[in-house]
């Protein structure tokens, strides 16, 4: 079993060995790619979602050197046409990029990556005849000359030279020529069954055309007919739940979210994991390189950038146009590139149908809101930090510290549209509330009874909190909000989740600028 070439099954065998969720059929689409057009395969996805067990798992079914029957003929593919015609038929070479470029942080990488590559595919076939000056695409024309295999070709994080290297550096500059040399040239098609590539971006963009462009890509933007292959389903995690005995409502709102393609409610597959099998659902956010840069993102000084994330952190949407982005974490050039970067890392959901992004869950709610912590928006940093407070004293019906807060609020927040704009309060004050998405489902513009209510919050399953209802006025007085609260009867489809009510009643007096507050309790009959 080598380092690069016939790495075997054992990634893949202790994969099966945890808890794992079928994503097999994955292999049955890559052979329906081999020896054709589409044979090389990108596909992208954010950290956690599954890149490197699906890199392992390819190696495993293809590599020759070993027989992985075993590990799959309980799954998926062994019911596919193409499973016994491609199972253990090929040598693969494999290469994680991400180990690589750890260890060897080098300007020369793609040098000793090449040596090291045709080195070891050398000593497996030793009685293949090259020349010293050959490279490694020569050698590999030569062994399928004189052998007839082809070879298959997995890179893992193949971005992670791009990643850790600025454009216009020798590295980067030498591994685009390698990339192109290896899989662009006409020898591709003659050596390779198949290539698949992996990483968090899609190929790097130059003059608007992929650096690689006979590369079939999906990603989180476009995954085409792979996104149920990004993250587990709805039912995976019900089944999950039930064998964990965990509270499937408790993961939807942790670790749901996500949609990709058609694909409108898929799960971090990694943290629904750490959560099923510790038994306890929290933030488990891997820190990575990337995380460090999310902030330095969100408060670059593009125009609307920061109402957008001020926005989604409310549990609204933006509209994106990733078309432009250049797939480059160091060129970054407008808040359409500033968004696309973030769905691609993770932090936000893309819905294609619509063009808007979102954040998806409450562990990115929180790790979003820790990277706007450590930016230099100190007055949306206060008003998250308010948001406790403000949820605190509505519940103890404080109605002075209620219409207090709610003043700070608006202050701070009103760039989101205009001051004295009526979706503009209603904005701001799912911002003052985001604390409460911790324990409750909040809703703008809910239809119940005759009308729609201004802002409902639901507590979600199992948290012992009641609801809350409640409605905006203008130049009017507080009471009167109460009054069409009752007299729509707003509180009848919070009726279908608890009795326990708190109708908040506020009104904004635009000449002073000022809201007032009146709060009722009530019981839902």
């Amino acid at each position: 079993m080598g380092l690069y070439i016939n790495t075997g099954k054992d990634g893949f065998s202790r994969a099966r060995k945890s808890e794992y969720i079928d994503k097999s059929e994955l292999i049955a689409f890559i052979n329906d790619t081999l020896f054709t057009e589409r044979s090389f395969t990108c596909v992208t996805r954010c950290r956690r979602f599954g890149k490197s067990m699906a890199a392992r798992m390819l190696c495993a079914y293809y590599d020759h050197s070993c027989d992985s029957r075993s590990l799959f003929e309980d799954l998926q593919i062994a019911k596919a046409p193409s499973y016994e015609e491609h199972l253990n038929q090929y040598p693969v070479i494999y290469l994680d990029l991400s180990d690589f470029v750890s260890k060897f942080h080098d300007d020369d990488v793609v040098g000793i990556l090449e040596k090291k590559i045709r080195t070891e595919i050398l000593e497996v076939y030793p009685n293949v005849e090259v020349k010293e000056s050959d490279d490694l695409m020569d050698c590999l024309v030569r062994i399928v000359e004189k052998t007839g295999q082809h070879f298959v070709f997995i890179i893992d994080e193949w971005d992670a030279i791009c990643r850790e290297f600025k454009p216009g550096t020798q590295a980067m500059d030498r591994y685009v020529e390698w990339l192109r040399r290896m899989f662009k040239g006409m020898n591709a098609s003659r050596v390779f069954a198949g290539v698949y590539m992996t990483g968090i971006l899609p190929v790097k963009k130059y003059n608007t055309q992929s650096a690689l462009n006979n590369f079939q890509e999906y990603s989180m933007v476009d995954p085409g007919g792979l996104a149920g292959f990004f993250g587990f389903t709805k039912e995976e995690v019900r089944a999950l739940a039930q064998k964990y005995g965990m509270d499937y409502d408790e993961l939807e709102k942790w670790y749901d979210g996500y949609q990709i393609g058609d694909v409108k409610s898929l799960f971090n597959p990694n943290s629904v994991i750490q959560a099923v099998t510790r038994r306890k659902c929290k933030s488990y956010w891997a820190r990575t390189a990337a995380y460090d840069t999310v902030s330095t993102y969100i408060s670059m000084n593009f125009k609307g950038l920061k109402d957008d994330i001020i926005r989604m952190l409310a549990g609204g949407r933006s509209l994106v146009d990733p078309a432009g982005f250049q797939n480059d974490l160091s060129v970054i050039e407008d808040r359409d590139d500033a968004l696309t970067v973030l769905v691609h890392l993770g932090y936000l959901s893309f819905d294609w149908n619509k063009e808007e992004c979102y954040i998806p869950n409450r562990e990115v709610t929180g790790e979003m809101v820790r990277a706007v912590k450590s930016t230099n928006w100190m007055n949306v940093v206060d008003t998250l930090e308010q948001s406790r407070h403000l949820l605190q004293a509505t519940l103890d019906g404080d109605e002075e510290a209620v219409a207090r807060g709610i003043d700070i609020a608006h202050d701070e927040n009103t760039s989101i549209l205009s001051y004295n704009d009526e979706n503009s309060l209603s904005c701001v004050l799912s911002i003052a509330y985001i604390y409460a998405r911790n324990d409750y489902v909040i809703h703008r513009e809910l239809a119940s009874g005759k009308g729609f209510a201004d802002l409902v919050l639901i507590p979600r399953k199992n948290v012992d909190s009641p609801a809350l209802v409640i409605e905006l006025k203008y130049n009017k007085d507080a009471d009167s909000a109460i009054d069409q609260i009752k007299r729509k009867r707003y509180t009848s489809k919070v009726a279908q989740h608890t009795d326990n009510l708190i109708l908040v009643g506020i009104n904004y007096n635009r000449d002073t600028k000022q809201h007032e507050c009146h709060i009722e309790r009530m019981k839902n009959n």
